[in-house]
């Protein structure tokens, strides 16, 4: 990073993340936890449809095809966009301590463009959790797991009770989740960071 703000710091008290033994197996697709997420949702026409998988350790892998409804500047991934690549891949992550947290802070930085039509292959890893606190960084290479790395973050997540969801989300999208007859669906919809 280009210098890492003293809030995604962790302190000299945090904990090496531990894997929590329900997690996914490493390889093992993670899955969306709600079918109308921007980033991992299926039901997103102009989502990102990242897939992520368990990596080993706490960490994940993903990728996305970047369409061009994902544009900013002519032909070129939007900035914002790819925060939110990495946000959710990073978010992906509690699936492998099994908490629920939402996003406290993320830094990003630039590195190299991000043409349409490029595969992003990202990776993000829990490096440390203090608390309610979890600290995390990730990476965005091109074209490939090898490739040139385009952008990185680090993130401080924050764990949160579900009540955080019910109660700040909109009602109707709230009771549509809690209605879904799939209690596995009901569950991962209110899990993973919005």
């Amino acid at each position: 990073m280009s210098g890492r703000t003293p809030a995604l710091t962790p302190p000299d008290s945090a904990l090496a993340p531990v894997r929590h033994p329900d997690a996914p197996a490493p390889g093992e697709p993670i899955g969306t936890h709600y079918e109308h997420c921007f980033g991992c949702g299926g039901e997103q026409p102009h989502g990102l449809h990242l897939a992520a998988k368990a990596g080993e350790g706490v960490s994940v892998t993903a990728e996305f095809l970047v369409r061009p409804e994902h544009q900013g500047a002519p032909g070129l991934a939007h900035g914002g966009l790819l925060a939110t690549a990495l946000d959710d891949t990073l978010g992906a992550l509690n699936w492998l301590l099994r908490v629920i947290s939402v996003t406290g802070r993320l830094e990003t930085d630039y590195l190299r463009p991000v043409p349409v039509g490029t595969v992003l292959h990202l990776s993000a890893e829990v490096t440390a959790v203090d608390g309610r606190k979890i600290y995390a960084t990730a990476e965005g290479r091109l074209n490939a797991p090898d490739g040139p790395v385009a952008v990185r973050a680090d993130a401080l997540f924050v764990e949160v009770k579900v009540e955080h969801f019910t109660d700040n989300g909109r009602p109707e999208e709230i009771q549509a989740a809690m209605d879904d007859p799939d209690q596995i669906r009901r569950v991962r919809a209110f899990e993973v960071n919005p």
